[in-house]
C-alpha cells in the first residue's frame, strides 16, 4: 500500500550545464512541491501505513531546510559558493547539482535515511520510501526510486556531502539532528497507548 505527503518549500538556483540559458547564467527561485509516497506491506495498530503525523517531525524539519534557501553545487565556481554563502543566512550545498532530477533523489535518500534510522512504536511494517516528486512548476517534476538513488552514474549520495548552513541547523526542532543522523544515532517515534486490543 502507498501513501503520499505533499511538503511546499520556496528555494532559489542555478542549474549549471543545462541547455536554457536562463537556468544556468542566472540564479532563479521556484516553488517547490514534494511528494514523498511510503509504501509498506501491513498496516501499524492504527491501519495506517505511517501516521501522517509522525512525517511532521524530523522529515518535515530537513525538507523544510531547503525553504527560503538558496541551493549550490559543490562544484560551481568558488566566487559564486563564497558569495552564496556570504549574502543568504539560509543554503544548502549539494553534491550534485539542484536540478528538479537531482531534488527528488536528495529527498528520496534524506527521508530513507531518516525512516531507516527511526524505532517506531507502533507496531508499523517494514515502511520504506516508494518514491519522491519533485514539481519544480507546474508543468513539470522530476521523479526518483530506489534504483535511482543506488545508481552512481547520477552520483553518490552521502548524507556527509549534504551541508546544511549554521541558520538552517538552528531552525530545527533539534539543532543536532543531522550529526546524530551522520553518527547512525537512533531516533525514536513516540510510544503509543492502544485505546483497543489488537
Amino acid at each position: 500500500m502507498l501513501i503520499r505527503k505533499l511538503f511546499k518549500f520556496e528555494n532559489a538556483h542555478i542549474v549549471r550545464n543545462c541547455t536554457s540559458d536562463r537556468c544556468k547564467r542566472s540564479i532563479h527561485g521556484h516553488s517547490y512541491k514534494v511528494e514523498l509516497l511510503l509504501k509498506a506491506s501491513k498496516l501499524d495498530h492504527g491501519q495506517m501505513v505511517y501516521d501522517f503525523g509522525l512525517l511532521k517531525g524530523l522529515i518535515k524539519d530537513i525538507f523544510d531546510s531547503f525553504d527560503h534557501a538558496i541551493c549550490f553545487w559543490q562544484q560551481d565556481d568558488a566566487d559564486y559558493i563564497e558569495a552564496c554563502k556570504k549574502f543568504s543566512a539560509r543554503w544548502v550545498s549539494l553534491p550534485v547539482s539542484p536540478s528538479a532530477e537531482q531534488f527528488s533523489r536528495i529527498f528520496f535518500y534524506l527521508a530513507q535515511q531518516i525512516l531507516v534510522s527511526t524505532i517506531t512504536q507502533n507496531g508499523e511494517g517494514d515502511v520504506e520510501v516508494y518514491s519522491v516528486i519533485v514539481h519544480e512548476t507546474d508543468t513539470g517534476y522530476a521523479q526518483s526510486f530506489i534504483e535511482d538513488i543506488e545508481n552512481e552514474q547520477m552520483g553518490l549520495l552521502k548524507l556527509e556531502q549534504i551541508i546544511f548552513s549554521e541558520q538552517v541547523q538552528a531552525e530545527w526542532l533539534d539543532p543536532a539532528m543531522y550529526e546524530k543522523l551522520k553518527q547512525g544515532i537512533k531516533f525514536q517515534n513516540p510510544s503509543v497507548d492502544l485505546q483497543v486490543p489488537v
